[in-house]
């Protein structure tokens, strides 16, 4: 064999090897690459709303502070937290519910009771700057005090849900 023929083969040999280790180089960075990306794509675990109350307040707030967390539109929330009713047929002598002007988002609210579960009341959309005064309940109560859990709904440009926001409010009825 010629000495051209020699250098011709180990040429050749040498291309091959540097080949196939280029493939392999590519191939791992490729997986290595999808490994990654595939930790980073992992969905972060649905956020529950807290029912904020007199008790909990500073907790929840200083928990949301700590972590930074924003929710989608700000609500400042201005109402009273029991309601007072001559009879379950009358509208109240004191509910008051306010989208205050410094709120983003018009809101609507559903009032249920914590015992049954039953909606008590479903509220119209209340826009930036107005509040609701009078409020007469959907379902007539019999006499009694009633805990009850108040669910604000922030809405977008187009009325769908953003987020919600939980309160308590108590239902009194004389008589």
């Amino acid at each position: 064999m010629s000495e051209q023929d020699k250098n011709g083969k180990k040429g050749k040999g040498g291309k091959i090897a540097f080949a196939v280790c280029l493939v392999v180089i590519v191939a791992l960075l490729g997986v290595i690459i999808f490994l990654l990306s595939r930790g980073q794509e992992e969905e972060e675990p649905k956020r529950r709303n807290v029912v904020v109350n007199e008790e909990n307040v500073d907790e929840v707030l200083e928990s949301l502070v700590e972590e930074g967390y924003v929710p989608p539109g700000y609500y400042e929330v201005t109402m009273n937290s029991t309601w007072n009713f001559t009879s379950g047929d009358v509208p109240s002598e004191n509910a008051y519910v306010e989208n205050a002007n410094t709120n983003t988002n018009p809101v609507y609210f559903d009032v249920i009771r914590e015992d049954t579960g039953e909606t008590i009341y479903e509220s119209p959309i209340i826009p930036v700057g107005s509040h609701l005064d009078e409020i007469a309940l959907d379902t007539v109560l019999e006499a009694g005090t009633y805990d009850c859990i108040l669910t604000y709904h922030l809405l977008d440009e187009e009325e769908q849900d953003v987020s919600t926001l939980q309160l308590t409010v108590q239902i009194v009825i004389a008589q």
